[in-house]
Formats: C-alpha cells, structure tokens, sequence
C-alpha cells in the first residue's frame, strides 16, 4: 500500500506517486459522503487516487472538485487524467491558470524548455485538456461547498502568481500547496518537523511570499497541509522558522549577485551549505549524501528562482 496518512476532520493524505515515495502528497477531503481532492501530481496518481476512494468506500462519481493549488505540473500533470476518470468533478484553479488548463500546450512548452522532452515525456506523459464547461476560475474569496462544509479559496502570491490555498473552515486547517514551504517526512526528529521554503522559478517574489505567509496566518490555522508532504503543525513556530529561511535563501542571493558566470553554482552552493547547517542543528543525522539526495531537486530549482529573481526584480 502507497503511503496513507488519516487526520481529523475527515482529512486524508496519500502518495501521489511522483518521482520517489513521500515526495508529493495528494489531500483527500471527505463530508457527508462527498469528495475535493488537493493536488493531483502527475498522470501516474491515478491508481492510487482510485484506490483511495475504494479504501473509503467512495465511488468515482462522489468526487466534487479538483482544486489545484497552483498548475506546476507536479501539482497540476494529472488533472486531465483525473478529469476524465472522475466524471462529476470540476476543476478548481487560478483565474490564471485556468486557460492553461483548458489548453496546456504553453504550459507544456514551459516545462519542455526547462526540462528537456525526454523528461516531460517520462515524468508527466500527456497533459490532457479539460473542457472549460468544467473549470471553476478561483477568484479570492470564492466559497466551495462541500457536504456540510465550506473551503475558502483565497489568492497567495510568492511561490507563482496563480498560486491559491485553500482555507478549511471546519477544521481550521489550510491546505497550502507550495505556498507554506515544504517539509519533507524525512528530516523529522522526534516527532519535530523541519521546513524549508521554495523559491522556484520563474515567479518567485520573496516580498509577496512574506505577505502570502502571514495572510496565512492571519487565519490562526490548526494545521497545515502541505503537497510536500502531508499534515504539518506547531504552525507558528514553523511559520518562523519559514520566514526567517527565505530571509536567508535571500540574503545568499544577494551576497552572489554580481558573481557572473559562477553565480548559480554560488547560489546553490550557498544554500546547500546553510540548509545542511539547519538540519544539522535540527539533529536530523542524516549522512549529508542522503540530504542532499533528498533535495536535489529543490536546491537546483531554488537557485534558479533566485537567479530569475534577481534579474527581474527591478
């Protein structure tokens, strides 16, 4: 069985079967019989988004929404997929993002230039189109019922700028995509998590991510539901923990502006140095190869974040 995590409040959390385990989490939501999922990571999580709802005893047409928190296509690659399988769901997704969705070919085109075809074509397959009739365009404020509950979609820029989360008002929790940072199973010590935020091209604003975390907080969360990975609490230590990381991400950036050609292996370098330093006094004992395995993807993408940042915030 994939990894499966049950929370309060009728809350689920299982592996979305991207790239490695426990790397991307797809959250289920669950009242009076009626279903939104969070995050579909790419084609490959349909087997286990439909193995989750057998393990609930839910059928394929209980599925009200699709809400994505943002359309990076380890969040997004699998809405068509989904789509098309789940025949009562609409999607839920940034007024931005929503044309992408009904037709992805540039948004395709985005991550082939990044990534390369190959990789496009072995990670995420075909992005499939979703007919517009069944987009809902998440405006900030917009209120999804959902059985006898009511999710508040509101607009968090700083990671992308049609980057929504996703406020749960029965439970008080948020599902926060990438917005909240990420923190990985991992690097947890004894019970203590660790976060880290995400700086990734090519929208990243250190000052809107700021001002999307404390609207976060504003709300006085219980939990956060993070797409990597899962349930994270003591949110307000980890909210400080969060700034003051990204503070930092910041302050290496800057330090390797004018460094010219050896500026991203600086940047990278400066940030893999300063977030083994934080886990290490976290105590996670991890061999640093591990870490920085477990990472790679994301000191690669932050560096390149920055980098963008720094060429175009004026």
């Amino acid at each position: 069985m994939f990894d499966w995590r049950t929370y309060e409040h009728g809350i689920h959390a299982f592996d979305a079967g991207y790239v490695r385990p426990i790397l991307a989490a797809i959250h289920l939501i669950v009242d009076e019989g009626r279903v939104a999922l969070v995050d579909t990571g790419s084609n490959d999580s349909l087997p286990n988004v439909l193995a989750a709802l057998d393990k609930l005893g839910l059928g394929r047409d209980a599925v009200d929404y699709i809400i994505l928190s943002h359309i990076h296509l380890d969040h997004a690659g699998g809405a068509g997929t989904l789509m098309r399988e789940l025949p009562n769901a609409k999607l839920v997704v940034h007024p931005r993002g929503s044309r992408h969705m009904a037709e992805p070919s540039k948004l395709v085109a985005g991550v082939t230039a990044v990534y390369g075809q190959e990789y496009v074509d072995t990670v995420y397959g075909e992005i499939l189109p979703i007919p517009a009739a069944r987009i809902i365009d998440a405006h900030d404020g917009l209120v999804l019922p959902l059985g006898g509950r009511e999710l508040l979609c509101i607009d968090t820029p700083g990671h992308a700028k049609h980057h929504i989360c996703v406020v749960d008002r029965k439970s008080g929790a948020i599902f926060t995509g990438d917005m909240f940072g990420l923190s990985y199973r991992e690097f947890d010590v004894d019970g203590r998590q660790f976060i880290l935020p995400t700086t990734s091209p090519t929208q990243f604003d250190p000052a809107e991510m700021h001002a999307s975390i404390d609207r976060l907080m504003s709300f006085a969360p219980s939990a956060m539901y993070l797409t990597h990975y899962a349930q994270v609490h003591d949110v307000p230590a980890q909210a400080e923990a969060l700034r003051r990381r990204l503070d930092q991400h910041v302050a290496i950036a800057e330090q390797h502006a004018a460094a010219g050609e050896g500026r991203h292996a600086a940047i990278k370098d400066g940030i893999t140095a300063y977030l083994l330093s934080e886990l290490r006094a976290h105590g996670c004992r991890l061999p640093e190869a591990e870490i920085v395995e477990v990472l790679a993807t994301d000191l690669e993408l932050n560096a390149q974040g920055l980098e963008y940042w720094l060429d175009h915030r004026a």
